[in-house]
């Protein structure tokens, strides 16, 4: 997980942050994480590929 995406972000490395982004998130997935710590991190995930795809305009 990324620690701090800012209104900065340089696109250049989204190739790179998206591609572990999106495995952090299909392993929490995988795990069946049911717990609340887990639900609160898949959720971040979620919120940060999603804010590299739109920041970049990236279709997905």
């Amino acid at each position: 997980m990324i620690d701090n995406l800012e209104s900065n972000y340089d696109c250049a490395h989204a190739g790179q942050d998206l591609h572990q982004l999106k495995q952090e998130l299909a392993a929490l997935q995988a795990q069946g994480a049911n717990d609340q710590a887990s639900k609160e991190a898949i959720h971040r995930l979620e919120n940060q590929i999603s804010f590299i795809l739109n920041k970049c305009d990236i279709n997905h």
